[in-house]
Formats: C-alpha cells, structure tokens, sequence
C-alpha cells in the first residue's frame, strides 16, 4: 500500500475496515473484532488479533490513549502483511481498566511492518483525538462518510 503524504490515515481507515455502533461484552471482544477487520482486508494474519489481546493482558491497559480512546497493537512479526488501521466505534463504551480514560467508545487498532511507515497516520490520528469537538464527531457517527469527513479534515 503506497501513501500519499496527506491522506495516509484516510487510507488506513478504509470503509472496510470500520465497524460503527459494535455490541461488546468486554475489551478482548471489542479488540477482537478490531483485529478481525484486519484480518478480513488481508493486512494481517489472525494471530495478530490474539497478539493484542495478549499485550494487553500481560502489559496492562496502556492502549488506552485518551479518554475513551484505546489504541491495541501487537509487534510487526505477530503477523502484519502491511500497515493498516482499524477503527471501530461501540454502542456502549467499555472498561478496559485504565482509571484515567475508560470507558472506551472507540477502538483504532492499527499494524506496522516497521517503526516508521505508521508515524504520519498516528500523529493525524492524535491531532484528530486532541480536537474534543472532532473526537465526539466520531464517537457518535453513524455511517462511514462521517468518519471519512473527519480523517480528511
């Protein structure tokens, strides 16, 4: 996947690989249906949905970035084909025990190959988090195209 140095997160966090509004029961499920995103649009070998349930368990919640924002990942060899994101948005926001930022109402997983391709997306991404009026944009959007104006922005 080639980069254009503007549009780098919009193309990360495709219409495929977004899911709005998701029912969770609990953290691992809410990541768990991040990582399938991924592995669905081919970017990433099912293990890698397990790898970072894993960092989590055995790290703690430090993936939760923001308040109400958790941003799960795994190592390059835990199965990424190609730098990817997945945004994913719940109906009910979720524990993950980070005192600080829980509950989490949105999930952005993301897979690098190496320690740079991912750089520009995720600053975009923490300038967009930073913006609170942008932030509850995307927490209450309803279809893609909400979304897709935001990471434009």
């Amino acid at each position: 996947m080639v980069f254009s140095k503007n549009n780098t997160l919009l193309k990360m966090i495709s219409r495929k690989t977004t899911a709005l509004n998701i029912i969770a029961k609990n953290w691992e499920e809410a990541v768990k249906v991040s990582g399938d995103l991924l592995v669905e649009a081919g970017f990433v070998e099912e293990r890698y949905t397990q790898a970072m349930i894993d960092s989590v368990k055995e790290l703690g919640p430090y993936v939760v970035i923001a308040p109400g924002v958790a941003l799960p990942h795994a190592r390059p060899e835990d199965g990424v084909y190609e730098p990817c994101m997945s945004l994913v948005t719940l109906r009910t926001p979720i524990n993950f025990g980070n005192k600080n930022n829980d509950p989490v109402k949105i999930i952005v997983s993301f897979g690098t190959t190496d320690d740079k391709t991912h750089v520009e997306a995720l600053t975009k991404l923490a300038r967009i988090i930073g913006d609170p009026e942008k932030l509850e944009i995307l927490k209450n959007a309803g279809d893609y195209e909400t979304i897709e104006s935001v990471l434009r922005g």
